[in-house]
């Protein structure tokens, strides 16, 4: 499975396959040619409460991203369907976060890639 991450101010290549953008907010700035994406899953987006509680500290990112993946639990259908396009070739999850190791796209890759972790099931 080719998953990878792009910021959306960073230019879109033709390595880059599939191109997804999982916010819920457009990135400021960018426009809907210079994005040059195939798709926009702002659902599988952390919730605009978890979001805005995160703040993107790094020092809250253990629990945003134990958050973070009760909420996905709720997209499996989505999320398989993400599997799907990264098993068919290359799958670039598009994020605008300033953080490239804190971030809601990597706590996305790691489940695409692993799948949803047992521990946190039984809450």
């Amino acid at each position: 499975m080719d998953i990878r991450l792009k910021r959306a101010y960073d230019p879109a290549s033709p390595s880059d396959g599939y191109r997804v953008l999982i916010d819920r907010l457009w990135p400021r700035g960018v426009s809907k040619q210079q994005a040059k994406l195939d798709e926009w899953e702002k659902e599988l987006a952390p919730s605009t409460e978890l979001r805005q509680w995160f703040g993107h500290e790094p020092d809250r990112f253990a629990e945003f991203r134990r958050r973070y993946i009760s909420e996905l639990r709720r997209q499996r259908s989505r999320l398989a369907e993400l599997r799907r396009r990264a098993r068919e070739g290359t799958l670039t999850l598009v994020y605008s976060a300033h953080d490239s190791e804190h971030n809601d796209a990597v706590v996305l890759a790691e489940v695409l890639r692993r799948g949803l972790p047992k521990s946190a099931a039984r809450r």
